[in-house]
């Protein structure tokens, strides 16, 4: 019998949870109809988009309204940063974000960049933590939208967001948020928060995968956006195209799951995160905790292990899924441009491994990994 293969890759994706499966596996035979029909197949499609809607918005303490159903996480992005700037563009215009955000986010703004929207960039801390102070200087009056992520999906800090929203609303800046890391895994209220776009996606959530949303805040007059896929006038018409169905009822019964555990997967998921670092750093010199100890995601550990380069690590331990940084930049060998702005060393960033936990993880899965990875790394450096 094979020995099994230990996930601890939770920042990448999530299992589909049995219960989100067994919602949606009507929706693919005798419930198939399509949501914009009218007649009974479409209308208890539509049904169960709507009680989904309002699943994903109670997490985030949204209105049904202010969803947006969407590909992923992504699109969700694209829509929210390409959608404003094509709606608000006017000469010198400009963005706020970070170094240290998702590939989604980098990539969308330097695509407006090349259309003549300048990005500006604000830098992080060592822990990889944005001062709100910094956005004072950085907003102006050509700028249209601040996008900043509320976790960070390599070295899991959490960004002062409910500072950073309130500096753009005395500006009168719209805010977004890339919270495709945090969703579901920390308790967010967009209203205390004054986010005006938010963006996340189902799998992260276990939930399936091919399905996110774009939160909306319809209560603030001042969000004019551009539809940026066309055909039919879906989502209040900001999003053509047929709803993936089984999909949505997935990702409403994963949102449903996640307020209900939400407080129990964080205490669980912080407890073998802390285990797990604090055995890498009490049995092994020369290792190092990336980014902050405590205002990090409960399930997330960057650790270097300095001397070692992380990808033989990582190929000699194939019966232990980890991975270097974001799984949507893997394709590439570059250094991490999160911990590159942090500060680290490209030495030090070469040795640095993510381990996400997640509730499928147990402490016997704990004791497995940390021993394998302890006994590697010594052999690697002796």
């Amino acid at each position: 019998m094979s020995e099994k293969i230990i996930f601890m890759d939770y920042n990448s994706t999530t299992p589909v949870d049995d219960e989100v499966v067994a919602a949606m596996l009507p929706y693919f035979t005798e419930k198939f109809g399509n949501a914009a029909s009218k007649h009974h197949y479409g209308n208890e499609a539509s049904a169960a988009v709507g009680y989904s809607r309002k699943k994903v918005a109670e997490l985030i303490h949204a209105e049904s309204e202010d969803i947006i159903w969407t590909s992923g996480a992504t699109e969700s992005v694209n829509l929210a940063i390409k959608g404003i700037v094509e709606s608000n563009f006017k000469e010198g215009a400009n963005i706020v974000t970070t170094e240290i955000e998702h590939p989604a986010v980098l990539d969308t703004c330097r695509s407006l960049s090349n259309a003549g929207v300048e990005i500006k960039y604000a830098k992080p801390d060592r822990y990889g933590i944005v001062n709100p102070n910094d956005f004072e200087s950085l907003i102006d009056n050509n700028t249209i939208l601040v996008s900043v992520m509320t976790a960070n999906n390599e070295v899991g800090t959490i960004q002062p967001i409910p500072e950073i929203s309130g500096i753009c609303e005395k500006k009168n800046v719209l805010f977004h948020t890339d919270a495709t890391q945090a969703y579901g895994k920390i308790p967010m209220d967009v209203n205390a928060y004054k986010i005006d776009l938010m963006s996340f996606s189902a799998h992260k959530i276990y939930g399936p995968k091919g399905i996110g949303a774009l939160y909306i805040n319809r209560r603030n007059q001042g969000i004019k956006i551009s539809c940026q896929i066309h055909g039919g006038g879906h989502e209040n018409g900001l999003r053509s195209g047929t709803l993936n169905v089984p999909g949505i009822v997935g990702f409403g019964k994963a949102a449903e799951i996640a307020g209900k555990r939400i407080f129990d997967d964080f205490k669980e998921q912080t407890v073998l995160r802390d285990r797990l670092t604090e055995i890498f750093l009490r049995r092994l010199p020369h290792v190092y905790l990336n980014g902050h100890r405590t205002k990090r995601l409960p399930n997330t550990a960057n650790i270097c292990f300095e001397g070692v380069d992380a990808n033989m690590l990582i190929n000699n331990l194939k019966k232990i899924a980890v991975s270097t940084g974001s799984a949507c930049s893997s394709a590439t060998l570059q250094d991490s441009h999160v911990l590159k702005s942090m500060g680290l060393t490209s030495e030090k960033i070469k040795s640095s491994v993510r381990f996400g936990v997640g509730r499928n993880t147990t402490n016997e899965e704990i004791n497995i990994v940390t021993e394998k990875f302890i006994s590697t790394v010594n052999k690697f450096r002796n």
